[in-house]
Order: structure tokens, then sequence, then C-alpha cells
């Protein structure tokens, strides 16, 4: 069985195959013809029969015919169909930033040749159906390959049903060539090297996969019993099972009975601990670690020290797999959605119990952010909280839909606030919102959770919730008499100043707040008040940026908190960047500074980080490479409004391309600049460390190719004489955005003003 996670980096990322694939010759054969004409198929059938190790072989198979790649998203552990928006987003790497992540998705999308194939939709089926019809209709180069039990029912899709192996009859004359007998043969000599279907066991292997009606899981869990009973015997119980089910009456039509007599057996062959453990770890979400398994299944019948007994038994038998993208510390398990459901049925009426454990354990992890957040384990408490995503999803919703447990929502939302904020801000600004508005009562937690709220606000400037939050901060600091979080307002509110420009003003709030903070011992605190200090008095010119940067950097090495230090060496760098001799230093810190972030998958410090440098490569080499910096920073932000127009960044973006620009000319710059704009993460990031390969290919490429339907559109709004800002308003995206889609179909064109682009659209009408 395939347990793994998706894994690889860039534009090709599947899941890595850790079984051999079986067979499949003639399905494979129609979903690549199929897939030839159509540009949404669903592959459908009963759960474990194989979509999506048939999907994953074909999107391998044409990944490289495809200019932008494959980029495959797991959705069996969703649980909330409102993040399905999210849940792409976050898999194509987008830092979400506008208030719809559909809409980031669709953009990014846009002008993308690439197939996305989107596994386990059948519990999210409707919510699918509308953004695949979305994406379709807004991205001309996109194919979704989608795999359910239920079709979509969306526009224009095409379906493949995935049928169970053939298997031979009695009178079969080559029964060794059926692909349920290979697949069985194949996955038993896993744990029996050497076995071979011979004229002593065949008749024993047809009726055991005859009796399993060719479904490759239930093939597969039965091959594993191999290990322990005979042939016969693997036999007699499969036919005692299957005689209990039909006696039983049917059973869902999309959940075969073979498949249910193989869990169900393997069920019953399980010790009675395995069988409780089975059940219990089905209230996770997208795996677990031993220490999660311990912690919230052990007791009635399970004793801690026996957690990791039972959890080997269960990876033998299969029921559990290690997951090939665990951590390389702490080893991480997973469990098919199928027989996830299957234990969850068994737990019954115990469930509830069970959800307030996984809750509990789950409040734990996030409370230590209080103590460990700002240390030497910062990089392994963000990582295990990465890892750990789907299960506080799971939490927090669990939280949110049982009545009176709505403030520990905001108990598990808000202490992690910098873990939303490196990536995945909408989501935790959606989070904090539906806690806050589910928990009003005036109390110490909901005050953190307005603070957390305040600082995500901010960043997406959501204005006015920031001001609504932020007032009702300051009236609970009052009433609690709270320095810490007096403290507290002052540092947002000043980050909220810096981002409008209002640095002056921001240095005494935040000379006002570090005081505050150093009362209080919060040395965290302490430090994001240097850091903003920093900026502030960079900006101003303040000569004092340079003692706020070292103590910055000091404070979070002297603390071993290595994604804080990350930041202060960003800006360290910045502020070197001042001195035309210290660019090579700047560029250095900057580089170090990602590749601190990047293990973290911290796309926020890291676009950050990409930024400055094309201000250093700006200064002091104008050129084609500079340009695409500049480009790529804007393929990390994705939308582009998250260092929005007002801030003294942009005032530094505008700087850096005027120079560009009157170094190379307006067509050279708009060209590289569009080519860095399509850049994956990856091949940013390598941008970035001056690890890329030389000259662009890829860019070059698409440089040649015509305007697509949006850029179209955008330049029929040119040649009306419309600016950036009416071209946003008038498609309802952002600023920048629009700007975006101006220097593409300049560079593409290789335009050098407004005018040719109206001149061209008379030429050029839509196709």
């Amino acid at each position: 069985m395939d347990g793994s996670r998706p894994g690889g980096t860039g534009r090709w990322r599947l899941p890595a195959e850790v079984t051999s694939f079986v067979g499949r010759r003639r399905e494979l054969a129609d979903t690549r013809r199929l897939l030839s004409s159509s540009r949404l198929l669903t592959l459908t059938g009963v759960a474990g029969v194989g979509k999506t190790r048939l999907a994953v072989r074909m999107a391998a198979e044409v990944r490289r015919t495809l200019d932008d790649g494959v980029w495959f998203v797991e959705l069996d552990a969703l649980r909330d169909p409102a993040l399905l928006g999210h849940t792409l987003a976050e898999a194509l790497d987008l830092i979400q930033v506008s208030a719809s992540p559909e809409t980031d998705v669709a953009e990014f999308l846009e002008d993308k040749h690439v197939l996305l194939v989107l596994d386990n939709c059948e519990h999210v089926v409707e919510q699918c159906a509308v953004l695949v019809s979305k994406l379709l209709a807004i991205a001309p180069g996109l194919q979704v390959l989608a795999t359910s039990r239920h079709v979509l029912g969306a526009e224009g899709e095409q379906i493949l049903t995935v049928a169970p192996l053939p298997t031979p009859s009695a009178e079969s004359a080559d029964p060794d060539r059926y692909e349920a007998l290979v697949l069985f043969a194949d996955r038993v000599r896993a744990v029996m090297p050497g076995f071979v279907v011979d004229d002593s066991n065949r008749d024993q292997v047809i009726e055991v996969c005859r009796r399993l009606d060719g479904v490759p899981l239930a093939i597969e869990l039965a091959a594993v019993w191999m290990r322990t009973l005979t042939l016969p015997q693997i036999v007699e119980r499969l036919a005692d099972r299957v005689r209990l089910l039909l006696g039983g009456g049917a059973t869902d039509p999309l959940y075969p009975q073979a498949l249910e007599a193989a869990i169900g057996w393997s069920y019953d062959l399980c010790s009675p601990g395995e069988r409780l453990l089975w059940e219990r770890l089905s209230v996770f979400a997208g795996g677990f670690d031993l220490t999660g398994a311990e912690e919230v299944c052990w007791g009635d019948g399970i004793e801690r020290d026996e957690v990791l007994g039972l959890v080997a038994g269960l990876v033998n038998k299969s029921i559990i797999t290690r997951t090939a993208a665990s951590s390389p510390v702490v080893a991480g398990y997973d469990m098919l959605m199928t027989i996830s459901q299957f234990g969850a049925t068994r737990l019954g009426d115990r469930t509830r119990t069970y959800r307030f454990r996984h809750r509990d354990y789950y409040r734990a992890l996030t409370a230590q952010w209080a103590t460990d957040s700002f240390g030497p384990r910062q990089a392994e408490l963000f990582l295990r909280t990465r890892r750990e995503h789907h299960n506080l999803r799971t939490a927090i919703d669990f939280c949110l839909a049982e009545p009176g447990e709505e403030p520990v929502a905001l108990e598990l939302a808000a202490p992690i606030w910098t873990f939303w904020f490196a990536g995945l801000l909408r989501e935790g600004l959606r989070y904090l919102t539906r806690a806050l508005d589910a928990a009003p009562a005036p109390t110490p937690s909901r005050a953190l959770g307005l603070l957390a709220g305040c600082q995500l606000a901010m960043f997406l400037g959501e204005a006015e919730l920031f001001a609504r939050w932020l007032a009702e901060c300051a009236e609970l600091a009052e009433r609690y008499d709270d320095d810490r979080l007096r403290a507290g307002v002052a540092e947002v509110s000043a980050h909220a100043m810096i981002y409008e420009g209002r640095e002056a003003a921001a240095v005494g709030e935040l000379e006002r707040a570090l005081a505050g903070f150093r009362a209080g011992g919060d040395r965290h605190g302490e430090f994001n008040c240097l850091y903003l200090l920093s900026l502030a008095t960079f900006f101003l010119d303040d000569p004092r940026v340079d003692e706020f940067s070292r103590r910055a950097y000091e404070l979070a090495e002297s603390r071993g908190a290595v994604q804080s230090r990350a930041y202060a060496l960003w800006v360290l760098g910045v502020v070197q960047s001042r001195d035309h001799d210290q660019f090579e230093s700047a560029t250095l810190r900057f580089r170090e500074a990602i590749r601190s972030l990047r293990p973290l998958n911290d796309r926020t410090g890291i676009g950050f980080c990409v930024q400055a440098l094309s201000w250093c490569a700006g200064a002091a080499a104008p050129d084609e490479r500079a340009a695409r910096l500049m480009g790529a920073a804007r393929a990390v932000w994705r939308s582009g409004v998250v260092v929005r127009e007002t801030t003294p960044y942009s005032r530094l973006d505008d700087l850096t391309a005027e120079r560009i620009r009157a170094a190379i000319g307006a067509p050279a710059f708009g060209a590289a600049f569009a080519r860095g704009a399509a850049y994956t993460f990856d091949e940013t990031v390598a941008l970035a460390l001056g690890e890329d390969d030389g000259p662009d290919r890829r860019g070059t490429r698409r440089n040649g190719r015509r305007l697509t339907r949006r850029e179209h559109e955008v330049a029929v709004l040119i040649g009306e004489g419309l600016s950036n800002r009416e071209i946003a308003d008038r498609l309802t995206v952002s600023r920048r955005t629009a700007e975006t889609h101006v220097e593409h179909i300049l560079g593409k064109l290789g335009f050098t003003s407004r005018s040719q682009v109206a001149h061209w659209v008379a030429d050029h009408p839509p196709t």
C-alpha cells in the first residue's frame, strides 16, 4: 500500500511510490487517451480499487510534457469543506493574502500549463466541482485529474471507472498473467522473499483473489498475513468473513464486500490491544507520531508503555504505514482513509471521549509556544506544528462545533500566530475570526486571541477588523491592568504605523512596548520590538538603526532561536544595504537567512529576503538578473498585496525598478520581470541563493508564448486608456496584480509603452 505523502519539489509535486506498480496497462492507456482530449478527468470506483496509484503513475508519465509540471493535492485529511481553497493554495506554495484563496489559486494558475491532481474528493465533491469549474474557466492551460468514489458533476467532466483487477476463473488458460495474482505474489514477496505462484499453490492464490474480487487494497491486506498464516488458513478465514457479510445484508456499493471482508478480517486477527489502538487512531487527521498515539490512545485496555509495540504490530499488518515524509528525528505514521473510517465506526459512542483527548493533546502543543517559541526549540516546535497542521485543524473545528468548548479554540489558534504568519495567513485569520465570534466573553484568553488576530489582520490589510480588535484588546488590557498586554497593543500598533509610512510615531510606540516587555520578562516581545525599531529607524535614516539591529541579532543568537535569528539577519542585511561597499555582505546575510528559513517553509520570511536581494542587485548591478529577482519576489508573494503600495518597502521596490529600467531599458526589464514572476517557489530560492543554472530557458520559452486570456483582457483595458488602478477595480483584483499583468504584457510583446499595447490590441482580437 502507498502510505507516502506528497514529496518532491518544484514543478513535480507527486507522492513517492513506496511499492511497485503492478499492471493497469489498459487503464493507463485509457487515462492517457482521455487526458489528451479533455481538461477534467475523474477516476472513479470503489474504495481500495487503486484510483490514487493510477493517478500518480499517469501524472508521473505526463509531467515532462507540461511547461509548469504536476501538482498533487491530497484531500483525505480535509474535514472542513470551507478550507478547500486554503488547502489548494498551500499545496501550490501560495501565501494566501487575499480574502479569497480560491481567487489566489485561479490567478496563479491563469497562465500555467499544468496538471492538478485532486485526490480523494468524495467527501468534498460539491465544493470540488464548483472550484474546478472556476479554475478551468480562468486557466486555459490547466488540466485536472481527480480521484473520487463519486463523480464531481462538473461541466465537461470525463469519467473513467477504475475496475478491480481481473482474476482468473477455474478454466483460465494462463492464470499467471492475471494482474490480481501478480499483485498478490508481489506483495507476498515483501514479507516472504522468494515466494512464487506455482502448481502447488496456484489454486489457493486464485481463490484468495477471487474472494477479494480483485480489489487491490484487499489483496494487499491479505498478502501481509502470509507472514503468519498459510494460504489454506487465509482462504478459510476469508470464506468465513465473506459468509458473515453476506448474512448481514448489502453494504455500501462504493465500499465493496471484498474490501469490507479484508479489513474486517484483518481487524479480527489483530490482538485486542491492536484493535483498540486502531479504533482510537481514527481521531487523528493527516497522520500522527508515537508521542501523539501514546498521549491520546492509552488507558482503558492499553498501557502507555504498550503503545509502541501495538504501533509496530499495526505497521507489520499494513494497517498503518510509516510516512516517507516524516521528520528525520521523529517517525511519522498514517492510516488510509478507508481503514481509518473502519476504525471510526468501531469506536462508536466512545468517539467524543477521544476527540477531547485529541483536542487536549494539541492544546498542550500550542501552549508550548509561550515557553519554547523563542529559544533553542523554536525550529523544532515550528516544524512539529507544521507536521500536525491537519490535526490542529481538526482540534479547532471540534472545539468550534462542540457547545461550550469555543473558548478552547482560541487557546489552540492564538498562541501559534507566528506559525500562521509564515504562509497560512488567511487560514489563521479565518480560525481566529471564527473563535472570537464564537467566544465573545471578555476574558484574558480573548485578549490574547484579539492580539494574535491583530497581527494577521494588520499584515493582510484588513483595516476595519484590525482597528476593531485593537480597540477591544486595549480595553481588556486596562480592565485586567496587564502591562504585557499593553506592550503587545503598542507593538502591533507600531507595526501598522510602519506599513502606513508613519515611522516616527511608530518609534515612540515601540520604545514604550520595549519597556513593557522587558519589565514583564518577555524576551520574545523584546526581540520583536528591537526588530521593528530597526526597520522604523532604517526608513527614517536614524543612526540608532545600527544599535537596534545589532541588539535584535544578539538577542536571537543568545536564545538559539533559529527563525528569529533569520529575521534578524534579514534586518542586518537591510541596514547594510545602505552602503554600496557592503552589498556583498548584505547579500550573504539574506542568503543565510533563506537557508535557515527554508527547512521551516517560512515563505513570508523568504519573500522578504528575495525582495531585499532585488534591492541590493538593483543598486549594485541593475541588470536582467536583478529584474528577475524583483519578479521572483512577486512570485513568492503571488498576488502581490502583502507588501502594500503605501509601505516604505514599496518605495524601495519603485526605486529599484527605476534603476533597472534606466540601465537595461523598459522592454528588457519587463521581459525579465515576467520571467521571474513565473518562477516556482523552488526556482525562486535557487535564483536568490545564486544556484540557478544560468540562462532561463523556461522563461525564454514562456516569453515566446502569446498572451493568456486574462492578459488579453488587461491589454484591451490598457487600449481603452485605463490606469492600473482602474484596471484593478474593473477586474476586482489588487493593484499589484494588475501591475503584474501589465509587466507581463509589455515583456511578452517587447513593448515600452501602453500606447503600443493599444495598437497591438486593435490588430489582435481575442481568439
